[in-house]
């Protein structure tokens, strides 16, 4: 089983500095390419941040896949059924505790194993 490569966090230039471009909400940390004459991303310079590049793709055979599993997103009990062979679930964050405890259940009935077996604390179920 081929294991995934670290690669860098691609961030634009002075998100931290400014809360428009992400410092305090993480969902604002977006790449966007440096196009400035001097910008030292887009020069690539040493000690600066990468900047994105092809060659920072997985390789075909881990693409895609969670901790080497091809994945089958769980919303329904019917939905275990059809997992095939090899295949890892994860259930619904939204699934209630009554329901989640019957999909593992019957998960571990066929040996499928379950990516997100335990629920966080702070995972709230939306309203």
């Amino acid at each position: 089983m081929a294991i995934k490569r670290k690669k860098p966090k691609f961030f634009r230039k002075d998100w931290n500095k400014k809360l428009r471009l992400g410092s305090k909400q993480k969902s604002k940390r977006k790449w966007k390419a440096a196009k400035g004459g001097d910008n030292k991303i887009r020069l690539k310079r040493r000690g600066y941040a990468q900047k994105v590049a092809i060659g920072w793709g997985a390789d075909k055979k881990i693409k895609g896949k969670v901790e080497g599993f091809n994945v089958a997103y769980i919303s329904v009990l019917k939905e275990v059924e059809n997992v095939k062979k090899g295949e890892a679930i994860i259930i619904n964050k939204n699934m209630g505790k009554r329901k989640r405890k019957e999909i593992i259940d019957k998960a571990n009935q066929k040996g499928i194993k379950i990516l997100n077996k335990y629920r966080k604390k702070n995972d709230a179920i939306s309203k």
